[in-house]
């Protein structure tokens, strides 16, 4: 199955021509089990296949293997060159997680990547872009406010059914259980980002 995306390839250029690179890659979601499997999760959720791809010779990531926790804000691992990080905080307070793991792991905002769902793209596609407004994402409007800056890299995931006749509120399906045969297609765009990344 073909899945659409857009990569920001003049984004990534002007980020080469800076001499910054992407170091810190954070998975947006809420803590507990009762979110895991939700479709607000997939940036966490995504974090072991993007592992798998940029630092295929570091531990899989799967069941949290080597993650370290800094207080209640976050859990951080590192996988070859990348640090992967899980906010502890909820989707709304992503910022303040955020702003403590630059600040604990010595990065500047333009070495970070956050990977989030969007209920503006259909499931399958996704986009990488530098900068942009956060289009109602309250977890990166959190991470705005926190940062006061959109100079970072965004891997906006799409979890918006293609096929829906009347359109939802995003409020209405963010927080349900993703279905098996979804999960099959973000599984399939997972990969699809981690082959992007690496490649620039």
């Amino acid at each position: 199955m073909t899945h659409p995306a857009q990569v920001d390839t003049e984004g990534t250029r002007k980020e080469q021509e800076r001499g910054t690179a992407v170091t810190v890659i954070v998975g947006l979601g809420n803590p507990g089990p009762e979110y895991a499997s939700t479709y607000h999760n997939v940036g966490m959720r995504a974090l072991p296949a993007l592992a798998a791809a940029l630092a295929p010779n570091a531990l899989p990531l799967e069941g949290g293997h080597g993650f370290s926790r800094y207080k209640d804000s976050f859990e951080y691992t590192k996988a070859g060159a990348f640090l992967f990080v899980k906010p502890l905080t909820y989707m709304n307070d992503s910022g303040r997680a955020v702003k403590d793991a630059l600040r604990v792991l010595t990065a500047p905002p333009s070495a970070l990547a956050v990977v989030h769902d969007d209920s503006d793209l259909p499931l399958g596609a996704f986009k990488i872009v530098r900068g942009g407004g956060a289009a109602g994402h309250k977890g990166i409007l959190s991470i705005v406010d926190h940062l006061h800056t959109e100079d970072f890299l965004r891997v906006r995931i799409g979890i918006r059914d293609p096929h829906e006749v009347r359109r939802k509120k995003a409020g209405d399906f963010v927080l349900s259980p993703i279905s098996p045969r979804d999960m099959d297609v973000l599984d399939e765009v997972f990969v699809k980002i981690g082959e992007a990344l690496r490649e620039g």
